[in-house]
């Protein structure tokens, strides 16, 4: 029964959609990325709002998982079409 809890817990704090685009294992993992990135932005978000957060403090962690998502993208090459086979 604390497996199932645990498992109910994680699925509301950590939602996940399906991914639904042209499938790579690329672009499955970059959707992942981007769906933990924007979860995470919400929690600070949250927390600056409630004034558990300084603006300053939201901005620069904000601006921190901005630079991991892009990187991830950069390493993933998303967003590059491949060279035409012919």
């Amino acid at each position: 029964m604390a497996d199932s809890a645990q498992v109910s817990k994680n699925s509301f704090l950590y939602p996940h959609s399906r991914y639904r685009g042209q499938f790579t294992p690329q672009n499955l993992a970059f959707d992942a990325n981007l769906q933990e990135f924007a979860q995470r932005v919400s929690y600070i978000s949250g927390l600056e709002t409630g004034g558990k957060l300084s603006p300053e403090q939201a901005y620069e962690q904000v601006k921190s998982l901005w630079k991991q998502l892009k990187k991830s993208k950069k390493a993933m090459d998303i967003g590059i079409e491949p060279p035409e086979t012919k």
